[in-house]
């Protein structure tokens, strides 16, 4: 079964797709860049700011499916010709520890 990951902690995507999907006892967030959930603004910094910015986000989306940045299984660092000057788009990969059953 596929479930849609979608929370008002982390920014909502700029295009036609998913904050993350749930599958087979996996989460795979997409990809993101520095933008702050409550403004929906880029923050450009440093690579490090960013980075952490970004890690943030990624951390809402797992908590969000039930998971966490101790679960992830691959992290995905982009940081080469991304557009406006973004340093850095990390994607993940982790295990969900708990399934919320349907009713």
């Amino acid at each position: 079964m596929r479930k849609v990951i979608r929370t008002p902690d982390a920014p909502k995507p700029l295009g036609v797709y998913s904050q993350a999907i749930v599958s087979d006892g996996f989460v795979f967030v997409a990809g993101q860049i520095p933008v702050n959930p409550s403004t929906g603004e880029l923050e450009l910094g440093d690579v490090r700011s960013e980075t952490r910015l970004v890690l943030r986000n990624i951390a809402a989306v797992l908590h969000a499916a039930g998971s966490s940045l101790a679960d992830a299984v691959r992290m995905g660092v982009f940081a080469c010709t991304l557009p406006k000057n973004i340093k850095v788009e990390i994607d993940c990969i982790a295990h969900v520890r708990r399934v919320k059953k349907r009713r």
